[in-house]
């Protein structure tokens, strides 16, 4: 998963969200939640890649 990917869907999300809420529909907040729960996962397992990135580095010491 890419940072451009993430941010993209991000602001997805937030645009989904503040539709749902004015329109005060639930279903479509409740897929906007379950979507930003998703991203919130990539972002994890990006940091977590990233750091395994720079604990394998010889050169990091």
């Amino acid at each position: 998963m890419s940072i451009g990917t993430t941010l993209f869907g991000a602001v997805s999300v937030i645009k989904q969200a503040k539709a749902a809420k004015g329109e005060q529909d639930k279903l479509q907040l409740l897929d906007a939640v379950v979507s930003a729960a998703a991203i919130a996962t990539g972002v994890a397992l990006l940091v977590r890649d990233l750091r395994r990135l720079n604990s394998d580095d010889v050169l990091a010491g």
